[in-house]
């Protein structure tokens, strides 16, 4: 499994507290094809406790156009959609108002990634405490995890397409 990493850049409100970008790639069932994900969340270690960070991650959401609790929304029909994701060198860049990350991805899932021309993100509105920066994260947890429905129906869910600097 891979290790998450911390997300850095300007939005630096303290309530959200600490952001990861974690990858990997697995089977859709419902078309047998392979698809790259890419979850997006807090370890709610923000000011103010887990709860605030949880709102203050709905409300950046929100002010990036993705609906919390909706449809998956395909930014390929959203061109103005603040919410980018860039490939280069093995590295996923992702975008919005509220953070800039960067995370080296596992080659399985940047060859699904460039394959598809896109990759399904997650964005958690719930923190995950137990998946931290530098330590492997399991097959389990990360299914406990991305599997629950609180968690699925608590998050906001973006078709990003996959563009490069090439």
């Amino acid at each position: 499994m891979t290790s998450p990493q911390t997300a850095t850049g300007t939005f630096t409100q303290a309530r959200l507290g600490t952001q990861i970008l974690l990858g990997w790639s697995g089977e859709n069932h419902a078309t047998g094809r392979d698809v790259a994900f890419l979850l997006t969340y807090a370890l709610g270690d923000g000011q103010d406790g887990p709860e605030a960070g949880e709102r203050a991650m709905r409300a950046a959401l929100e002010r990036s156009g993705l609906r919390v609790g909706g449809e998956t929304l395909d930014a390929t029909e959203r061109p103005n959609l603040p919410v980018k994701l860039l490939i280069q060198a093995g590295q996923a860049v992702l975008t919005m108002p509220h953070f800039k990350a960067q995370y080296t991805v596992p080659r399985e899932w940047l060859a699904v990634a460039q394959a598809e021309g896109r990759v399904h993100g997650m964005f958690a509105t719930r923190p995950w405490p137990a998946a931290v920066p530098g330590q492997p994260v399991s097959e389990e947890l990360l299914r406990s995890f991305v599997g629950d429905p609180e968690v699925i129906g608590t998050a906001a869910h973006c078709l990003l397409p996959v563009r490069s600097l090439a």
